[in-house]
């Protein structure tokens, strides 16, 4: 079982920037695949962006390319997500979660995740 806490989340302006952290509750964190969703009020969960085991590789959802950045740090069982430019779109509620598959992180974007944390609320005013 491998429980994940997000944090991070707040209040921001438009163009402002956060950064969401992601901490998982486990000894083998290097054994997963890592992605962020988000959820904004009325719609679907879509896709932000995913990172290999051991944070090698990335891939990113056309709309976040240039604005958000994942990252890990595999000795401290987190997962980062850096959000710049932000705009008042972007408020949503933020997801991490974890793929203990061996299957390419290109296929995180359709969901499959294993393990999902609860989320961390995001606003973005104008």
């Amino acid at each position: 079982q491998v429980e994940l806490v997000e944090s991070g989340g707040g209040l921001v302006q438009a163009g402002g920037s956060l950064r969401l952290s992601c901490e998982a509750s486990v000894r083998t964190f290097s054994s997963y695949a890592m992605g962020w969703f988000r959820q904004a009020p009325g719609k679907g969960r879509e896709f932000l962006a995913a990172i290999t085991k051991s944070g090698s590789g990335t891939n990113y959802a056309d709309f976040v390319k240039g604005r958000f950045t994942i990252s890990r740090d595999n000795a401290k069982n987190t997962v980062y997500l850096q959000m710049n430019s932000l705009k008042p779109e972007d408020t949503a509620v933020y997801y991490c979660a974890a793929d203990g598959s061996s299957r390419t992180i290109l296929l995180i974007k359709r969901g499959g995740m294993d393990y999902w944390g609860k989320g961390t609320l995001v606003t973005v005013s104008s």
